[in-house]
């Protein structure tokens, strides 16, 4: 076969030519105008043609090259075609669609630190049922037969329970389960939900996030109490943040304390968040009561220990400045988005 034959065929070849797939329009240009594709050995050949020959072979190599070329931008013009008529799906090769990014709640973002700070110094997570008998929710945690608590006006009971089934009001009922079913030592968090019958507003809502602590062990003091809350401000509000505590009363420990932190709007200064106290509170806590630790199968004549518990939906607050908690409930997505990079954008 000579040239000119050559030519002609690999002519019909590209005339006939025809791609379903960008694999296939690859196929094309490989073959035909690659390295050793067959328009490009065929240039190679003109050095062989006779001189006064070049002239005219040139044109038509010249030529056969740009249909090729042509017929190249037309394969990926109906393939383009093709792919936006079927949409995204119908063409793998295009370039993936990039949405919208989400990420965690804020609640979740500050849970999870929370969780990593207390991880550090040795705490375990320890998760529990949200729906409680008596005995855990109430009854081993020293609670007597007529606390407020039990009234109807405080906690929201599951019908057909018989009054014995309800959901949980704190996450001390954890501890419970997790002191029946180990000894000491002890060092555990209990984060989640708990549920309470209140009025929603701006600073409260019947359905809210907490975390509680438990560390028992032999020799457990109340110093040591305070310097772990100390570490947790610190660790999660700054090196600067002090803490105070305050007597008080829970059931289950004795004695207890409110604990307040500075104020994160003035510094301590004083501001209208604070009424101009300077300071903030955010949990309570204490030694656990040697009554609940024989409730739970703990000899308290060896052991002692301390307890706290913290709104998940406060600590954001005091961090992220939100001045009503009934946004963190609402969906809505201008809110949501200001925390898409796990930091608050005012």
């Amino acid at each position: 076969m000579n040239l000119g034959e050559r030519i002609a065929a690999v002519e019909a070849e590209i005339a006939a030519t025809v791609a379903a797939d960008a694999r296939a329009v690859e196929g094309f240009r490989v073959g035909m105008l690659g390295r050793n594709g067959k328009v490009t050995l065929l240039l190679d050949e003109l050095r062989h043609v006779p001189k006064e020959e070049k002239r005219e072979w040139g044109q038509r190599l010249n030529q056969l090259k740009q249909a090729a070329s042509a017929r190249l931008e037309e394969l990926k013009g109906a393939l383009a075609s093709t792919a936006t008529a079927q949409g995204p799906e119908g063409d793998a090769t295009r370039p993936a669609l990039t949405g919208h990014a989400g990420s965690l709640h804020p609640i979740s973002m500050v849970r999870q630190r929370i969780t990593d700070v207390f991880a550090r110094i040795g705490y375990t997570v320890s998760q529990g049922p949200e729906v409680e008998d008596d005995r855990h929710n109430f009854g081993a945690l020293n609670f007597p037969a007529d606390h407020p608590a039990r009234d109807m006006q405080d906690t929201f009971f599951v019908e057909g329970g018989g009054g014995e089934l309800a959901l949980r009001t704190h996450t001390s009922s954890v501890q419970v389960r997790v002191m029946e079913n180990s000894q000491p030592p002890i060092r555990t968090i209990s984060p989640g939900r708990v549920y309470r019958n209140e009025a929603i507003s701006a600073r409260a809502h019947c359905m809210f996030h907490q975390v509680e602590g438990l560390y028992v062990d032999r020799g457990v003091s109340f110093a040591e109490l305070k310097g772990t809350l100390e570490h947790f401000v610190r660790s999660m509000f700054g090196p600067d943040m002090k803490i105070r505590l305050r007597p008080s009363y829970f059931p289950f420990t004795e004695p207890s304390a409110e604990v307040d932190m500075s104020c994160t709007i003035c510094a301590g200064k004083g501001c209208p968040v604070c009424k101009g106290s300077g300071w903030v509170e955010i949990m309570g806590c204490g030694m656990v009561d040697p009554a609940v630790l024989t409730n739970c199968g703990i000899d308290p004549e060896v052991y002692s220990g301390f307890a706290f518990g913290m709104g998940v939906e406060r600590i954001a607050q005091l961090l992220y400045r939100v001045p009503d908690l009934r946004l963190y409930w609402e969906n809505d997505v201008r809110f949501l988005d200001q925390f898409t990079d796990g930091a608050f954008r005012a």
